[in-house]
């Protein structure tokens, strides 16, 4: 990642430089200057980029899914699942985010059976990128599809109504928890508390809510 940012940073100096020649600018001086704020620059790069990029995936899929639908409905192509095309090239370009950028990997996928309710639960980071992994993967992989919950401020961001639509977000109940375990479905499940305590170390924060497991043994799963 360090050598990506270098590279593109060193590309970028190289035309400036050009542009401070053509602007007869002092380029030593320049050149000092750079060479005393390039790591402050990199630093500060790397820490808009990432959100960004991760913002950009999570509103482009959204896009995405926007015009996908409406190319549907004008071409009259509807299916049984309109969703299915958008989800399955969502998945791929999921995946290939997460290989890429992070490495992702997901161990015990065998386990998860191709039938009958499953219930995953999955670290809830401040934007749940983890999310998008874990249901590309087993989409991928395992042909299922992951369904989730959020609390009830997700569905009033902006932009997103789409991407919630199309991956069947429901509000976050125990009812509706144990219904879409009772119908047979992959829950993943996380809590919203450890996205704004937990740190680098990876760990899930549950504290004292054990609504998750109460459905588990209630679903039987």
């Amino acid at each position: 990642m360090e050598s990506i940012l270098t590279w593109l940073l060193d590309h970028l100096m190289y035309y400036f430089i050009l542009l401070t020649q053509h602007l007869n600018l002092d380029l030593i001086y320049l050149a000092w200057l750079w060479a005393l704020f390039k790591p402050l620059c990199l630093v500060l790069f790397a820490l808009w980029l990432l959100p960004a990029t991760i913002l950009l995936f999570m509103y482009g899929s959204s896009l995405f899914l926007l015009i996908y639908k409406h190319w549907n409905r004008l071409k009259a192509a509807y299916s049984e699942d309109v969703w299915f095309g958008a989800l399955n090239t969502l998945a791929v370009i999921w995946e290939l985010q997460a290989s890429i950028w992070h490495g992702y990997e997901v161990e015990g996928l065998e386990h998860i059976p191709v039938t009958g309710p499953v219930l995953i639960v999955f670290y809830h980071a401040a934007i749940p990128i983890d999310f998008y992994y874990l249901f590309a993967k087993i989409w991928l992989y395992r042909n299922r599809r992951v369904r989730v919950v959020a609390d009830k401020f997700v569905f009033k961001i902006p932009g997103l109504a789409t991407l919630l639509e199309a991956l069947e977000i429901q509000p976050a109940t125990a009812a509706m928890c144990k219904l879409m375990l009772d119908q047979g479905h992959v829950l993943a499940v996380s809590g919203v508390r450890e996205a704004l305590f937990s740190d680098h170390n990876y760990q899930l924060i549950w504290k004292d809510r054990k609504g998750f497991a109460k459905v588990a043994i209630d679903a039987k799963v």
